[in-house]
């Protein structure tokens, strides 16, 4: 059961919590990347979570039309094919999906599974994300009620980012200032606008100083405590221990003290997608430019089809990539505990 069936995925985000681990969601935009992902996590026997943005989603769909619906769905099928080959259970989500874009990519993607569902089929992705950070959180959450019904009828998991991530991420960009630090305020109207998992389970992406991508030090200042002021304001209100499961946005270049503090106040996701990239392509630049001679027809030359083929630098970008999986495994505590 390569891909986590929706009783698998809840078990699997469960069991996270309770032993104070996170999975590492990875970021991909093409089948080598979903093998590198796969690789990384069977490396460090660890489940996972395998996401595609809407950036990634259109890349996915070929640039003649840039669909993203069928992108993520190609992707997603191909995963559960290959999938089958690898011995740790993983789940695909759907990241970043801002308003403008919902009816091009996750309302889509949610009929798709609804179909699916109502056959007896399990959905063909486990969760989506509706980013609403840069709408008022008044909208935000209107519209979280209504994806999440529909999330909860096709057996998925929604993911809501209910304040801003600093950074830019697929064209959503917001400055680095004290917005990005969500309230309980902010929490407690969450809360009651989507329940505590009797509406339907959602993740939820709150900010506590996150920013996509890698900045230098003393540039980001994070607070993952502050997770834990928002588990106990909440829970004081609804007699519920511990009530959110938290997405851990912008943890690329993160510190291991800042990882474990957000894994102590209840953080089960941790989204990695800026040290993948580079990982993934370091090794193909180390290997253009070692054998640029063999890549490149210089001087009339014929160059060297075993340093041009893709296979051969491509393997290296997949190995490079899946260690760095394996790394983000051990940083988050999931190394060797793959439902068995």
């Amino acid at each position: 059961m390569p891909i986590a069936t929706p009783e698998v995925y809840n078990e699997m985000l469960d069991r996270a919590k309770a032993g104070k681990f996170a999975y590492p969601a990875i970021n991909v935009t093409s089948t080598q990347t979903l093998h590198a992902a796969l690789r990384g996590f069977a490396e460090a026997q660890s489940d996972g979570i395998i996401q595609i943005s809407t950036g990634g989603a259109e890349f996915l769909g070929g640039q003649y039309n840039k669909d993203m619906v069928t992108g993520a769905v190609a992707l997603a099928e191909f995963a559960h094919v290959v999938a089958e080959k690898y011995d740790v259970t993983v789940a695909l989500h759907t990241d970043h999906c801002p308003k403008d874009k919902l009816d091009g990519y996750v309302r889509p993607l949610l009929d798709i599974s609804a179909e699916r569902v109502a056959k007896g089929q399990n959905p063909l992705f486990q969760s989506h994300m509706w980013d609403g950070s840069a709408e008022n959180l008044a909208d935000n959450l209107a519209i979280g009620q209504e994806l999440l019904a529909k999330a909860a009828a096709a057996k998925i998991i929604l993911e809501v980012e209910i304040t801003p991530t600093g950074g830019e991420e697929d064209g959503v960009t917001h400055e680095i200032n004290d917005e990005l630090y969500t309230t309980v305020d902010d929490a407690l109207r969450t809360a009651e606008a989507l329940g505590l998992g009797d509406k339907g389970r959602y993740l939820l992406a709150a900010s506590f100083g996150n920013v996509h991508g890698v900045y230098k030090p003393g540039n980001v200042v994070l607070r993952p405590e502050l997770l834990k002021d928002l588990q106990e304001g909440v829970g004081a209100k609804y007699g519920k221990a511990a009530p959110f499961d938290f997405v851990f946005h912008g943890g690329s270049g993160s510190t291991p003290e800042e990882i474990a503090t957000a894994l102590e106040n209840g953080v089960v996701k941790m989204n990695l997608d800026t040290d993948t990239q580079y990982a993934f392509s370091r090794p193909v630049a180390d290997h253009m430019f070692r054998n640029y001679d063999g890549v490149l027809k210089v001087d009339g030359e014929v160059g060297n089809k075993k340093a041009y083929d893709p296979r051969s630098w491509g393997k290296l970008a997949e190995a490079g990539m899946a260690q760095r999986v394996t790394q983000a495994c051990e940083n988050l505590r999931s190394t060797g505990t793959k439902i068995k």
